[in-house]
Protein backbone atom coordinates (compact mmCIF):
# COMPACT_ATOMS: atom_id res chain seq x y z
CA UNK A 1 0.00 0.00 0.00
CA UNK A 2 1.81 3.27 -0.91
CA UNK A 3 0.77 6.79 0.46
CA UNK A 4 0.96 10.14 -0.51
CA UNK A 5 2.47 12.75 2.07
CA UNK A 6 0.52 15.78 1.12
CA UNK A 7 -2.94 16.19 1.80
CA UNK A 8 -3.07 13.01 4.07
CA UNK A 9 -4.14 11.18 0.66
CA UNK A 10 -3.33 7.69 0.86
CA UNK A 11 -4.00 4.79 -1.87
CA UNK A 12 -5.80 1.69 -1.85
CA UNK A 13 -6.56 -1.23 -4.48
CA UNK A 14 -7.22 -4.60 -5.70
CA UNK A 15 -4.38 -6.32 -4.39
CA UNK A 16 -4.66 -4.06 -1.04
CA UNK A 17 -8.10 -5.55 -0.88
CA UNK A 18 -6.95 -9.37 -2.14
CA UNK A 19 -4.73 -9.34 0.78
CA UNK A 20 -7.43 -8.45 3.49
CA UNK A 21 -9.36 -10.81 2.10
CA UNK A 22 -7.14 -13.78 2.48
CA UNK A 23 -6.32 -12.60 5.69
CA UNK A 24 -9.76 -12.31 6.75
CA UNK A 25 -10.12 -16.05 5.20
CA UNK A 26 -7.59 -17.18 7.81
CA UNK A 27 -8.54 -15.49 10.76
CA UNK A 28 -12.13 -15.56 10.83
CA UNK A 29 -13.75 -17.92 8.25
CA UNK A 30 -16.90 -16.98 9.74
CA UNK A 31 -16.54 -13.37 8.98
CA UNK A 32 -15.39 -14.38 5.98
CA UNK A 33 -18.07 -16.02 4.56
CA UNK A 34 -20.01 -12.87 5.19
CA UNK A 35 -18.01 -10.23 2.81
CA UNK A 36 -19.49 -10.74 -1.02
CA UNK A 37 -16.43 -10.73 -3.07
CA UNK A 38 -17.56 -9.31 -6.21
CA UNK A 39 -18.47 -5.84 -4.48
CA UNK A 40 -15.35 -5.93 -2.39
CA UNK A 41 -13.04 -6.27 -6.05
CA UNK A 42 -15.31 -4.03 -7.77
CA UNK A 43 -14.81 -1.24 -5.09
CA UNK A 44 -11.41 -1.47 -4.75
CA UNK A 45 -10.88 -1.25 -8.82
CA UNK A 46 -12.88 2.30 -7.94
CA UNK A 47 -10.79 3.18 -5.18
CA UNK A 48 -7.36 2.65 -7.72
CA UNK A 49 -8.96 4.85 -10.76
CA UNK A 50 -9.81 7.03 -8.14
CA UNK A 51 -6.21 7.73 -7.32
CA UNK A 52 -6.48 8.32 -3.88
CA UNK A 53 -8.44 8.39 -0.20
CA UNK A 54 -8.34 11.38 1.61
CA UNK A 55 -7.68 10.06 5.21
CA UNK A 56 -7.96 12.12 7.87
CA UNK A 57 -6.91 9.22 10.20
CA UNK A 58 -3.70 8.44 8.18
CA UNK A 59 0.00 8.61 10.16
CA UNK A 60 0.40 11.52 11.62
CA UNK A 61 3.73 12.46 9.69
CA UNK A 62 1.53 12.05 6.92
CA UNK A 63 -0.97 15.07 8.15
CA UNK A 64 -3.75 12.95 9.67
CA UNK A 65 -4.30 12.44 12.77
CA UNK A 66 -4.29 8.72 13.06
CA UNK A 67 -0.78 7.89 15.54
CA UNK A 68 -2.15 10.05 18.43
CA UNK A 69 -5.93 8.59 17.66
CA UNK A 70 -4.17 4.96 18.68
CA UNK A 71 -2.17 6.45 21.47
CA UNK A 72 -5.07 7.44 23.28
CA UNK A 73 -6.82 3.91 22.72
CA UNK A 74 -3.35 2.28 23.83
CA UNK A 75 -3.10 4.92 26.94
CA UNK A 76 -6.67 3.83 28.03
CA UNK A 77 -8.99 1.30 26.27
CA UNK A 78 -11.45 2.00 28.92
CA UNK A 79 -11.90 5.40 28.48
CA UNK A 80 -15.57 4.80 26.56
CA UNK A 81 -15.92 0.81 27.62
CA UNK A 82 -19.41 2.28 29.05
CA UNK A 83 -20.86 3.14 26.29
CA UNK A 84 -19.28 0.54 24.13
CA UNK A 85 -20.80 -2.24 26.56
CA UNK A 86 -24.42 -0.84 26.58
CA UNK A 87 -24.46 -0.60 22.47
CA UNK A 88 -22.78 -4.39 22.72
CA UNK A 89 -25.37 -5.48 25.36
CA UNK A 90 -28.03 -4.57 22.41
CA UNK A 91 -27.03 -7.11 20.04
CA UNK A 92 -29.53 -10.08 19.46
CA UNK A 93 -27.75 -13.17 21.18
CA UNK A 94 -25.83 -15.93 18.69
CA UNK A 95 -26.66 -19.76 18.91
CA UNK A 96 -24.65 -22.67 20.44
CA UNK A 97 -24.08 -22.91 16.26
CA UNK A 98 -21.96 -19.33 15.86
CA UNK A 99 -21.64 -16.11 17.47
CA UNK A 100 -23.70 -12.94 16.95
CA UNK A 101 -22.20 -11.15 13.71
CA UNK A 102 -21.77 -7.40 14.33
CA UNK A 103 -20.08 -5.28 11.29
CA UNK A 104 -18.45 -2.49 13.19
CA UNK A 105 -18.96 0.09 10.20
CA UNK A 106 -16.63 2.64 12.33
CA UNK A 107 -14.06 0.83 13.93
CA UNK A 108 -11.42 2.34 13.20
CA UNK A 109 -8.56 -0.32 15.04
CA UNK A 110 -10.69 -2.41 17.04
CA UNK A 111 -11.68 -0.66 19.39
CA UNK A 112 -15.20 -1.77 20.10
CA UNK A 113 -14.01 -6.03 19.48
CA UNK A 114 -10.90 -5.06 22.00
CA UNK A 115 -13.59 -3.76 24.68
CA UNK A 116 -15.69 -7.12 24.10
CA UNK A 117 -12.41 -9.06 24.19
CA UNK A 118 -11.40 -8.01 27.36
CA UNK A 119 -15.36 -8.42 28.82
CA UNK A 120 -15.24 -11.45 27.94
CA UNK A 121 -18.54 -11.42 25.40
CA UNK A 122 -17.44 -14.73 23.86
CA UNK A 123 -20.52 -14.66 22.06
CA UNK A 124 -19.71 -12.25 19.46
CA UNK A 125 -17.75 -11.55 16.53
CA UNK A 126 -16.76 -8.66 15.40
CA UNK A 127 -15.88 -7.56 12.01
CA UNK A 128 -13.94 -4.35 12.45
CA UNK A 129 -14.46 -1.75 9.45
CA UNK A 130 -13.29 1.89 8.57
CA UNK A 131 -12.64 3.75 5.49
CA UNK A 132 -9.08 4.64 6.55
CA UNK A 133 -6.66 2.01 5.11
CA UNK A 134 -4.38 3.05 8.36
CA UNK A 135 -6.44 2.43 10.67
CA UNK A 136 -7.09 -0.91 9.07
CA UNK A 137 -4.01 -2.14 9.42
CA UNK A 138 -3.74 -1.53 13.23
CA UNK A 139 -6.46 -3.16 14.04
CA UNK A 140 -4.83 -6.37 12.29
CA UNK A 141 -1.73 -5.59 14.30
CA UNK A 142 -4.59 -5.85 17.16
CA UNK A 143 -5.63 -9.04 15.98
CA UNK A 144 -8.93 -7.62 15.53
CA UNK A 145 -10.35 -8.62 11.58
CA UNK A 146 -10.22 -6.01 9.85
CA UNK A 147 -11.63 -4.71 6.24
CA UNK A 148 -11.68 -0.80 4.93
CA UNK A 149 -15.29 -0.05 3.76
CA UNK A 150 -17.28 3.01 3.34
CA UNK A 151 -20.09 2.87 5.54
CA UNK A 152 -22.51 3.68 2.60
CA UNK A 153 -21.10 0.86 0.72
CA UNK A 154 -20.90 -2.29 2.60
CA UNK A 155 -18.82 -5.12 0.87
CA UNK A 156 -20.94 -7.68 3.06
CA UNK A 157 -23.74 -9.96 1.75
CA UNK A 158 -27.50 -9.70 1.96
CA UNK A 159 -29.12 -10.51 5.11
CA UNK A 160 -25.87 -12.26 6.77
CA UNK A 161 -24.99 -10.26 9.62
CA UNK A 162 -27.13 -10.04 13.34
CA UNK A 163 -26.24 -6.28 14.00
CA UNK A 164 -24.34 -3.13 12.15
CA UNK A 165 -22.76 -0.31 14.82
CA UNK A 166 -22.44 2.88 13.05
CA UNK A 167 -20.84 4.83 16.52
CA UNK A 168 -18.33 7.06 17.60
CA UNK A 169 -17.69 8.98 14.20
CA UNK A 170 -21.47 9.22 12.82
CA UNK A 171 -21.17 12.65 12.00
CA UNK A 172 -17.98 12.20 9.61
CA UNK A 173 -20.60 10.48 7.25
CA UNK A 174 -21.67 13.41 4.76
CA UNK A 175 -25.94 14.18 5.33
CA UNK A 176 -26.26 13.26 1.59
CA UNK A 177 -25.03 9.64 2.26
CA UNK A 178 -26.46 9.17 5.50
CA UNK A 179 -29.89 7.58 3.92
CA UNK A 180 -28.08 5.20 1.79
CA UNK A 181 -26.00 4.21 4.74
CA UNK A 182 -29.30 2.94 7.11
CA UNK A 183 -30.39 1.19 3.45
CA UNK A 184 -27.15 -0.54 3.15
CA UNK A 185 -27.63 -1.81 7.17
CA UNK A 186 -31.00 -2.82 6.54
CA UNK A 187 -29.83 -4.64 3.11
CA UNK A 188 -27.03 -6.81 5.01
CA UNK A 189 -29.03 -7.79 8.57
CA UNK A 190 -30.61 -11.33 9.35
CA UNK A 191 -34.34 -10.77 9.94
CA UNK A 192 -34.19 -10.04 13.59
CA UNK A 193 -31.23 -7.87 13.32
CA UNK A 194 -30.74 -4.78 14.58
CA UNK A 195 -28.97 -0.87 13.24
CA UNK A 196 -27.52 0.46 16.05
CA UNK A 197 -26.77 4.02 14.82
CA UNK A 198 -25.06 6.31 17.63
CA UNK A 199 -24.20 10.11 17.41
CA UNK A 200 -24.24 13.17 19.32
CA UNK A 201 -27.36 15.65 18.71
CA UNK A 202 -27.16 19.19 17.14
CA UNK A 203 -25.96 21.97 20.08
CA UNK A 204 -25.34 19.20 22.65
CA UNK A 205 -21.90 19.54 24.68
CA UNK A 206 -20.25 17.24 22.42
CA UNK A 207 -21.27 19.42 19.71
CA UNK A 208 -20.04 22.04 21.41
CA UNK A 209 -16.71 20.52 22.13
CA UNK A 210 -16.27 19.75 18.45
CA UNK A 211 -17.11 23.01 17.03
CA UNK A 212 -14.92 25.25 20.07
CA UNK A 213 -12.14 23.00 20.45
CA UNK A 214 -11.40 20.19 18.22
CA UNK A 215 -12.23 22.34 15.36
CA UNK A 216 -9.85 25.00 15.87
CA UNK A 217 -7.01 23.32 17.60
CA UNK A 218 -6.57 19.63 15.78
CA UNK A 219 -4.58 19.62 12.82
CA UNK A 220 -7.36 18.20 10.20
CA UNK A 221 -9.96 20.34 12.06
CA UNK A 222 -13.68 18.87 12.44
CA UNK A 223 -16.40 20.46 10.59
CA UNK A 224 -18.77 17.87 10.76
CA UNK A 225 -22.72 17.91 11.29
CA UNK A 226 -24.08 16.28 13.86
CA UNK A 227 -27.57 14.46 14.06
CA UNK A 228 -31.06 15.22 15.30
CA UNK A 229 -33.76 12.34 16.80
CA UNK A 230 -35.92 13.56 13.96
CA UNK A 231 -33.36 13.22 11.56
CA UNK A 232 -32.27 9.72 13.02
CA UNK A 233 -35.81 8.63 13.28
CA UNK A 234 -36.56 9.34 9.94
CA UNK A 235 -33.71 7.19 8.27
CA UNK A 236 -34.57 4.22 10.16
CA UNK A 237 -38.70 4.40 8.92
CA UNK A 238 -37.68 4.83 5.45
CA UNK A 239 -35.16 1.82 5.24
CA UNK A 240 -38.10 -0.45 6.47
CA UNK A 241 -37.06 -1.42 10.16
CA UNK A 242 -40.39 -3.22 11.84
CA UNK A 243 -39.73 -1.14 14.84
CA UNK A 244 -37.65 2.19 15.43
CA UNK A 245 -36.75 3.71 18.90
CA UNK A 246 -34.59 6.93 19.23
CA UNK A 247 -33.25 7.48 22.68
CA UNK A 248 -30.59 9.11 24.98
CA UNK A 249 -27.88 6.80 26.48
CA UNK A 250 -24.67 7.87 29.22
CA UNK A 251 -21.40 7.32 27.23
CA UNK A 252 -19.22 9.38 29.74
CA UNK A 253 -14.97 9.33 29.28
CA UNK A 254 -13.24 7.37 32.48
CA UNK A 255 -9.75 7.15 33.51
CA UNK A 256 -8.44 5.85 36.58
CA UNK A 257 -5.12 7.02 38.79
CA UNK A 258 -3.27 7.00 41.98
CA UNK A 259 -4.60 10.59 43.05
CA UNK A 260 -7.83 12.45 42.12
CA UNK A 261 -5.68 15.07 39.96
CA UNK A 262 -3.91 12.45 38.18
CA UNK A 263 -7.01 10.71 37.27
CA UNK A 264 -8.18 14.40 35.83
CA UNK A 265 -5.36 14.54 34.09
CA UNK A 266 -5.18 11.35 32.47
CA UNK A 267 -9.00 11.96 30.80
CA UNK A 268 -7.05 15.67 30.02
CA UNK A 269 -4.23 12.90 28.19
CA UNK A 270 -6.52 10.96 26.64
CA UNK A 271 -8.94 13.79 24.90
CA UNK A 272 -5.43 15.60 23.80
CA UNK A 273 -4.35 13.00 21.97
CA UNK A 274 -8.18 11.23 21.28
CA UNK A 275 -8.61 14.56 19.28
CA UNK A 276 -5.00 14.99 17.79
CA UNK A 277 -5.53 18.66 19.80
CA UNK A 278 -1.78 19.69 18.49
CA UNK A 279 -2.46 23.61 18.67
CA UNK A 280 -3.28 22.99 22.64
CA UNK A 281 -0.30 20.72 22.93
CA UNK A 282 1.81 23.86 21.20
CA UNK A 283 0.20 26.78 22.95
CA UNK A 284 0.62 24.81 26.17
CA UNK A 285 3.64 22.63 25.72
CA UNK A 286 3.96 22.64 29.74
CA UNK A 287 0.40 21.74 30.91
CA UNK A 288 -1.56 20.51 27.70
CA UNK A 289 -3.69 17.82 29.40
CA UNK A 290 -4.44 20.35 32.39
CA UNK A 291 -5.84 22.83 29.90
CA UNK A 292 -7.97 20.22 27.72
CA UNK A 293 -9.57 18.75 30.93
CA UNK A 294 -10.58 22.54 32.14
CA UNK A 295 -11.74 22.75 29.01
CA UNK A 296 -13.64 19.64 29.28
CA UNK A 297 -15.15 20.54 32.32
CA UNK A 298 -16.29 23.81 31.39
CA UNK A 299 -18.03 22.49 28.14
CA UNK A 300 -19.65 18.95 29.58
CA UNK A 301 -22.56 19.57 31.71
CA UNK A 302 -25.30 17.80 30.89
CA UNK A 303 -28.45 18.79 32.70
CA UNK A 304 -31.06 16.03 34.19
CA UNK A 305 -34.45 15.23 34.56
CA UNK A 306 -34.76 17.38 37.26
CA UNK A 307 -33.07 20.28 36.10
CA UNK A 308 -29.71 19.58 37.62
CA UNK A 309 -26.56 19.56 36.12
CA UNK A 310 -24.36 16.59 35.97
CA UNK A 311 -20.74 17.79 36.16
CA UNK A 312 -17.26 15.85 35.99
CA UNK A 313 -16.54 14.28 38.93
CA UNK A 314 -13.56 12.43 40.71
CA UNK A 315 -14.29 9.27 43.34
CA UNK A 316 -12.14 7.09 44.97
CA UNK A 317 -12.79 3.18 45.07
CA UNK A 318 -11.87 1.88 47.67
CA UNK A 319 -11.32 -1.79 46.71
CA UNK A 320 -9.29 -0.77 43.80
CA UNK A 321 -7.39 1.63 45.60
CA UNK A 322 -7.61 4.10 42.68
CA UNK A 323 -9.14 7.55 42.11
CA UNK A 324 -11.84 7.60 38.77
CA UNK A 325 -12.66 10.93 36.91
CA UNK A 326 -15.85 10.72 34.98
CA UNK A 327 -16.62 13.35 32.62
CA UNK A 328 -20.12 12.89 31.99
CA UNK A 329 -21.61 12.48 27.42
CA UNK A 330 -25.07 11.86 26.66
CA UNK A 331 -25.25 10.04 23.30
CA UNK A 332 -28.20 9.97 21.33
CA UNK A 333 -29.01 6.21 20.07
CA UNK A 334 -31.42 5.02 16.83
CA UNK A 335 -32.13 1.60 17.40
CA UNK A 336 -33.67 -0.22 14.04
CA UNK A 337 -34.82 -4.07 14.16
CA UNK A 338 -36.02 -5.58 10.89
CA UNK A 339 -38.63 -8.15 10.70
CA UNK A 340 -38.04 -11.57 11.53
Amino acid sequence: MTENLTRRQVTFGPADMADHLSRLRQAAPELHSCVDPQRARTWAHELARSGHIEDDFADDTDGGRGTSYLRAQARNLSARAQGIGHLLSLVPAGTQRRPAVVVDVLGGDGLVRRVANARNLTGLSVLTCDASPYMVRAAWAADCPALVQRADRMLVRDGCVDAVLVAYGSHHIAPEDRAELVHEAYRVLRPGGVLLLHDFLVGSPMDTWFRDVVHPYSRTGHAFDHFTREEISGYLTKAGFEWAEVSDMADPYVATAATAREAELEVGRYLLDMYGLTEIARLHPADADHHTIERAKAIFRQERADGSLETARVEYDGSAGTWKCTVPRVAVLGVGRKAD
